[in-house]
């Protein structure tokens, strides 16, 4: 095929020693021709990305945990409470003997505390018993007040020994998964306990990495720091307007100190609200940074019938409907991969990758769609360049793509003018088919 400077397509073919015409018949549009599976092995791409991206989150146990985490909702009458000169909300910052004032003294604000604190000691009948496990010595109260569901929940006496609740991960790495391991005692660091439960996956939302929980009905009589989780009254969580608000309260040496009380509604925020937040944000920056038009169709005088465009926008919907998942679960197995990190680290992650990979991929979904054709959705091929440069101005210089069904032809641009600021498709009716002949052209060059 020779391309004409002028942006003129000249194609010297003869059929039977004739030489087909160079115009351009109007007649009624044809039906696309051999278009079965047009675009299918994009979407089977996507989709198997999808299903990747979901195996490797099911597996690593830290993103099975904020992928389960959904399932879970932290009550919105809880508090917790720190310094108020703390920037950073995953540091203890309020001393057992502080819980204490705080219990001795009648208030309006809050009717009930849970006091925790994360120690690293060994954890006997694991089969790691030296490696040292988070254990969080916390209230009784602390996962009642979470609504933390615990599975194989034991209801009897365990007389002065405290209950232990393992998390999930433990349970399986450490245990085996053995349901008989409640019931049983066993040695953490220097006081033994009995098993009570086992947490439910993606129940846990609070600052510090925890393994097990030691409960214990007067764990703020230890010394040192650790967390706070406040139940406020109803009178309280009526008058409240702020996710955030500070407070005065008396310290241990008398005075008075400033506090600021978080709400666990608002601190622990979902895997999917942050997705939801950085896909609306690349949604905003996506006409900032590409060309939204799929080019100058209707300039053409032929119409594509109701079907034809459905299935074009279709093609496309479907393309970002695929592409939306991945987001979500390419951006949480990125977060939470390392169980090294800290929750706020593994927030950053999650939403900085979720904009990265959404804008990404909207933009190569649109440069996909636009390098298309039209009527039967096959990738256009054989490129060829038209037009000189020093007469831009003049006639359009650019580059010509042809779809291998014979359906037409894309003139791209290189230079926008006023005049031919974005591609334009150019019909070819059927009097052309018997140029392209051959059979499954249309279904070839996917990508």
């Amino acid at each position: 095929m020779e391309r004409g400077a002028r942006g003129r397509s000249i194609l010297p073919w003869s059929v039977s020693g004739c030489v087909l015409p160079q115009t351009r018949l109007q007649t009624k549009e044809s039906p696309p021709r051999n278009n079965e599976g047009i675009g299918s092995s994009v979407h089977v791409l996507l989709i198997t990305v999808v299903a990747v991206s979901y195996c490797v989150a099911l597996l690593r146990p830290g993103v099975r945990a904020e992928l389960l985490s959904s399932r879970y909702r932290v009550p919105r009458n809880l508090a917790m409470i720190q310094t108020a000169g703390s920037s950073v909300d995953s540091v203890p910052t309020i001393s057992a003997e502080q819980v204490r004032v705080w219990k001795g003294r009648k208030q309006h604000l809050f009717d009930s505390f849970a006091f925790y604190q994360v120690v690293y000691e060994s954890l006997s009948g694991a089969s790691h018993a030296q490696t040292a496990f988070g254990i969080a010595h916390a209230n009784s109260n602390l996962l009642d007040l979470l609504a933390v569901p615990v599975r194989f929940a034991s209801a009897g006496d365990s007389g002065d020994l405290p209950k232990l609740i393992l998390s999930d991960t433990v349970w399986q790495r450490e245990f085996g998964g053995d349901p008989d391991v409640v019931g049983r005692v066993v040695r953490v660091g220097l006081r033994d306990a009995i098993v009570a439960g086992v947490a439910a996956v993606g129940s846990w939302r609070l600052p510090g990495k925890v393994d097990a929980w030691l409960l214990e009905s007067d764990a703020e009589s230890s010394n040192g720091v650790g967390y706070v989780v406040a139940h406020l009254t109803a009178v309280a969580e009526q008058e409240r307007w702020s996710e955030r608000w500070g407070m005065s309260a008396p310290k241990p040496d008398g005075s008075f100190g400033d506090f600021l009380c978080v709400s666990l509604a608002e601190r622990t925020r979902e895997p999917w609200d942050l997705f939801l937040f950085a896909a609306i944000l690349a949604f905003l920056a996506l006409p900032a940074t590409t060309s939204l038009p799929l080019g100058e169709y209707r300039l053409s005088s032929r119409k594509l019938s109701w079907s034809t465009r459905l299935r074009r926008w279709s093609f496309l919907g479907g393309k970002i409907a695929l592409l939306l998942p991945i987001v979500y679960l390419v951006s949480l197995d990125l977060a939470y991969l390392s169980t090294a990190l800290d929750t706020l680290s593994s927030e950053y992650i999650q939403l900085v990758s979720s904009f990265s990979i959404c804008l990404f991929g909207l933009r190569w979904t649109l440069r996909d769609q636009r390098q298309r054709c039209p009527v039967c959705l096959g990738k256009l091929t054989h490129p060829a360049r038209v037009g000189q440069p020093s007469r831009n101005f003049l006639s359009w210089n650019g580059t010509e793509l042809i779809c291998v069904g014979g359906h037409g032809l894309l003139h791209v641009p290189e230079i926008p003018t006023s005049w031919f600021s974005t591609q334009r498709w150019m019909y070819l009716d059927p009097s052309w088919e018997i140029l392209f002949p051959e059979q499954g052209l249309v279904s070839s060059g996917y990508f």
